[in-house]
């Protein structure tokens, strides 16, 4: 089934490359891993959670161990919408951006439109999955641990296992 999920993952980048975005501006990245750079992955994850007491990096980083393929989804150099909505949590967009630092697994603030880019992406790329009946789920402690690997780039990742078994490896953990 690897290949078959090497294709789905490639189907779901096209999915979230062309969901709508923000002013039809485009700051998703996305970068897909294969099976063979699973234990990498998967190590990092539970050695990620044993140095910071974190729960459930082990759990996850197992899940990876025994998956296909993993789309991972970032928002790389976003620039806000310029509304000074204030959804982010500041008066305007320039107190947001002026504000922007690392926070212990990601960086932030970022504009709530951007955020909401990425989750539109991320859909449509776990609805691609399930068209194909591919097992997946949105982790986000995959992105944690691919960002400080350099695994992908960007303020924030996400991402997204697949599998092909009997039954899912993502539930009932």
């Amino acid at each position: 089934m690897e290949e078959q999920m090497k294709q789905i993952a490639g189907m779901m980048a096209v999915a979230a490359r062309t969901a709508p975005k923000g002013k039809g501006d485009d700051f998703i990245e996305i970068k897909i891993l294969e099976k063979k750079e699973m234990p990498r992955l998967a190590d990092a994850m539970v050695k990620y959670g044993e140095e910071t007491g974190k729960a459930n990096f082990d759990r996850d980083g197992e899940n990876v161990r025994h998956t296909d393929a993993v789309v991972l989804i970032s928002l790389k150099d976003p620039v806000h919408l310029g509304l000074n909505c204030g959804a982010c949590g500041f008066d305007t967009c320039a107190e947001m951006e002026d504000s922007l630092r690392q926070g212990p697994e990601f960086q932030g603030p970022l504009c709530s439109w951007r955020m909401i880019d990425l989750g539109i992406a991320l859909g449509s790329a776990v609805k691609t999955a399930s068209l194909f009946n591919a097992d997946n789920r949105i982790m986000y402690r995959i992105g944690v641990v691919a960002l400080r690997k350099k695994m992908i780039t960007g303020e924030v990742a996400v991402g997204v296992p697949l599998s092909a078994t009997g039954k899912s490896i993502y539930f009932d953990r």
